[in-house]
C-alpha cells in the first residue's frame, strides 16, 4: 500500500488514457480515484473506462473510487446570421426568446428562466466572462442590456448569471439519463454541477437513493453563500474554480477556496480542489512555478484531494502530471511546518464518543512514535472523523464493505483494506496488526493505535481505543 501521502489525487479519464496499463501506472504513481466526465464521451466510452479501473482495482487489490461528473444545465445564446458579431462598449444589445438568427442588435436567449430572474442593474456574462452586459430593461420575452465589456460574440457561446438564482434544476434530462446509466455501472460518487441551493442536493439524493455518494460542485455565488447548508446535506464538496472564477471576481477565488476548505473540515466532509491545477502540463512535461505553488497551497490549506482535469483526460503528459502532483504533495507534507499548520486550524470537536476518540488518537500520534492508526468501520463515518483531525500518522481503515472503502478514497490520510471476516474485538486487534504489517505500514516493534466499537460491528458505535506494539 502506497500510503506515503495523505492528500489524495482525483484524475479525469479521457482519450489520453488508452487502457488498463495506463490506469495501473496512474494508480501506482499516486491516483486514488478516477473521474468520468459526462460532459464528453459516449456511454460506451465511460463503461469501458469503468471496467479498466475495476480490473486494475482487482489486480492491485486496493480500493479505487470512481466519480461520475454530471454535465448540468448549459446556458447558451443562439446562433448568429453571420456566425458572429462584434459588440462595442456602450452599445445596446437585446436578448430574447425569438429563435431567429441574431445580429449586432439582438440574439436569441432560449432560456426563459434567465429572463425571468434578471432585473435592471444586474450583470450578464458571455463567453466565459469575456463579455459583460448590464440589464437596462426587462420584458416578458426579452431583456435589454448595455455592453460594459465588449468583443467578439459567436454562435452558442455560454451565458453566466452571477447575481441571480435561476428557477432551474441542476439535473437536465441528459443528466437523468446519464445518472441512471452511471448508477447501473456502479459508480461510487456523483458530482453534481450547477448547485445553487441546498434543495438541489435533496433533489439529487431522492434520485440516487443511496446507490452512490454525492459531491456538490461549488461554482455559483449563491452556493458559496449557502456553503454550510449545502455541505451538511451532501457527502463531499468540490471547489470548481473554473466556473466559479467566471462568476465571481478572480481575486476572490483564493479566499473562497480557503473558506470552503475550512467549512468542510469543520463539518468533517471531504473537499476536493479542482480546475487548472497543472494546466500547462497538457502540452508541457513540466508545470509552471505558479502552478506548483497553487498545488502546494491547496495541500497546506488542508484539502482532502486535488483534481486533474484535461491534464490526464486529453493532455500529452498524463502520467507526468500525476507524478508531479504526487511529488508536490509529498514535499509539502514532509515540511517542518505542515503538521503545525493543520493543528492550528483544527476544528472544534463535537461532544460524541467518536470525536473524543478521534481527538485522542491525534494527540497520541503526536506524543508516541505511532506507525499507523487502525480504525474498524462499517459505514466509514468514524474514519472520516479521524481524518477530520488530520493526525500525523496515516489511517488504516479496515472495513467489511467494499462500497465504504471506495467512498473513503477521497478522504485525507485514509487507506482502506476490505476484510469481511472481522467479528470480535480481540480478532480486530490481531488482524489489525497483521494487516498493518502486511501493508508495509508497521514493522515489529512499532506502535499501532486501534479503534473499534463495542458492541462490535454496529455502525456509529466507535468507543474503544487500544495501543499495541507489533511483536
Amino acid at each position: 500500500m502506497n500510503a506515503d501521502k495523505k492528500v489524495k489525487i482525483l484524475a479525469t479519464l479521457g482519450p489520453a488514457i488508452n487502457g488498463i496499463d495506463d490506469i495501473r501506472q496512474l494508480v501506482e504513481s499516486g491516483v486514488n480515484l478516477f473521474r468520468l466526465n459526462f460532459s464528453h464521451g459516449e456511454h460506451a466510452d465511460h463503461a469501458q473506462r469503468y471496467q479498466w479501473v475495476r480490473e486494475v482495482e482487482q489486480r492491485l487489490n486496493t480500493p479505487i473510487g470512481i466519480l461520475m461528473d454530471l454535465q448540468g444545465p448549459k446556458l447558451r445564446v443562439g446562433p448568429f446570421a453571420d456566425g458572429k458579431v462584434n459588440l462595442e462598449r456602450g452599445q445596446a444589445f437585446r436578448l430574447d426568446l425569438d429563435s431567429t438568427p441574431g445580429n449586432a442588435q439582438r440574439v436569441s436567449l432560449p432560456h426563459p428562466e434567465i429572463i425571468e430572474a434578471l432585473q435592471p442593474g444586474m450583470n450578464l456574462l458571455l463567453d466565459d466572462g469575456r463579455l459583460r452586459l448590464q440589464v437596462t430593461a426587462k420584458h416578458s420575452d426579452a431583456i435589454d442590456t448595455q455592453v460594459i465589456a465588449g468583443g467578439e460574440l459567436s454562435d452558442r457561446k455560454g451565458v453566466n448569471v452571477p447575481e441571480a438564482v435561476l428557477q432551474l434544476s441542476p439535473l437536465t434530462e441528459k443528466d437523468r439519463r446519464d445518472l441512471t446509466f452511471g448508477l447501473e455501472l456502479g459508480v461510487d460518487w456523483v458530482a453534481l454541477s450547477f448547485v445553487q441551493r441546498p434543495e438541489d442536493i435533496l433533489e439529487a439524493r431522492e434520485l440516487i437513493q443511496g446507490k452512490a455518494f454525492i459531491m456538490a460542485k461549488i461554482e455559483k455565488p449563491s452556493a458559496v453563500q449557502q456553503i454550510e447548508a449545502i455541505a451538511q446535506l451532501c457527502d463531499a464538496i468540490m471547489v470548481a474554480r473554473g466556473d466559479l472564477g467566471v462568476e465571481v471576481p478572480a481575486e476572490n477565488v483564493p479566499r473562497i477556496q480557503k473558506d470552503i476548505i475550512r467549512t468542510c473540515r469543520q463539518l468533517g466532509k471531504p473537499v476536493v480542489v479542482a480546475t487548472q491545477m497543472l494546466e500547462s502540463m497538457r502540452f508541457s512535461p513540466a508545470p509552471t512555478r505558479a502552478e506548483v505553488t497553487d498545488v502546494a497551497n491547496a495541500v497546506a490549506e488542508g484539502s482532502d484531494a486535488l483534481m486533474l482535469s484535461a491534464e490526464t483526460a486529453s493532455g500529452d503528459y498524463p502520467l507526468e502530471a500525476v507524478q508531479m502532483m504526487s511529488k508536490i504533495i509529498r514535499q509539502v507534507e514532509s515540511g517542518p511546518d505542515f503538521q503545525a499548520q493543520l493543528d492550528v486550524s483544527r476544528p472544534q470537536a463535537e461532544a460524541t464518543a467518536s470525536d473524543a476518540i478521534s481527538c485522542a488518537i491525534r494527540r497520541i500520534s503526536s506524543i508516541l512514535p505511532v506507525a499507523a492508526l487502525v480504525n474498524y468501520t462499517e459505514s466509514g463515518a468514524s474514519s472520516l472523523r479521524a481524518s477530520r483531525e488530520r493526525p500525523k500518522t496515516p489511517i488504516l481503515s479496515l472495513t467489511p464493505n467494499l462500497h465504504t472503502a471506495r467512498r473513503l478514497t477521497v478522504a485525507w490520510g485514509i487507506y482502506s483494506v476490505v476484510n469481511p471476516r472481522l467479528h470480535e474485538v480481540e480478532e480486530v486487534t490481531s488482524t489489525a496488526l497483521d494487516i498493518a504489517q502486511a501493508q508495509g505500514m508497521a514493522q515489529p516493534g512499532d506502535t499501532v493505535v486501534i479503534t473499534a466499537g463495542v458492541p462490535f460491528g454496529q455502525p456509529g458505535s466507535t468507543n474503544s481505543l487500544r495501543i499495541e506494539t507489533l511483536q
